[in-house]
């Protein structure tokens, strides 16, 4: 059971296309630090991806700027493929965090090189973008990325603030992005910061 089982087709591209469906599966394996809000275990890669794209579908309105709701989709998607390599990398993590850009890197090249020249470029491109964070659609895209495990952490009695022991002000820097781009949902986020540390789930 598994890729040994796969058959070819007489087209060397979905051939490709193909292997690169198979080869992204493995994303149901990669655990993140985030708690599912039922409390009954941690979510995937896959998992995230496919909530944050969702989100994207609701909250443009609160975006300073205008975005493609579509491209912010499909950054969500393809924002943590890397991760079948590379491995999650905790937010707060400080040593993973030194090595991440060159991991993650790497993963790019093996794992986009399994597409059809253009495909591979144009999901490496909205990969880059999303991580660089400059563009109005990947500031949105980001912003996503960052509010779904904090919205999480509420709902979870602080587990993995609790567990990482990062104080408030890691917090507030990581959702800075939220702060400038989407000030109305920080109004919320800073509401919650002030909940957390009450309840000692999280240290000034």
């Amino acid at each position: 059971m598994g890729f040994e089982d796969f058959i070819e087709s007489n087209n060397a591209r979905l051939n490709q296309q193909l292997r690169f469906t198979a080869e992204i599966d493995k994303m149901t394996s990669i655990i993140r630090r985030t708690m599912l809000i039922d409390g009954n275990r941690r979510e995937n890669d896959a998992e995230h991806s496919w909530h944050i794209a969702v989100m994207c579908l609701l909250f443009s309105e609160y975006a300073k700027e205008p975005v493609d709701i579509g491209r912010t989709v499909k950054m969500c998607v393809v924002h943590d493929l890397i991760e079948i390599y590379a491995g999650d990398t905790f937010a707060y993590d400080t040593v993973g965090n030194q090595t991440k850009a060159e991991r993650e890197k790497a993963a790019a090249d093996k794992l986009f090189a399994l597409l059809p020249q253009e495909q591979g470029a144009e999901i490496r491109s909205l990969w880059e973008e999303f991580d660089a964070m400059e563009t109005p659609d990947a500031k949105y895209a980001s912003c996503m990325d960052r509010i779904q495990p904090f919205y999480h952490n509420t709902l979870t009695q602080g587990l993995t603030w609790r567990e990482g022991q990062p104080k408030r002000a890691a917090i507030e820097k990581r959702m800075e992005i939220v702060k400038d781009f989407m000030p109305e949902i920080y109004k919320w986020v800073e509401k919650n910061l002030d909940n957390a540390v009450e309840k000692g789930w999280v240290k000034n």
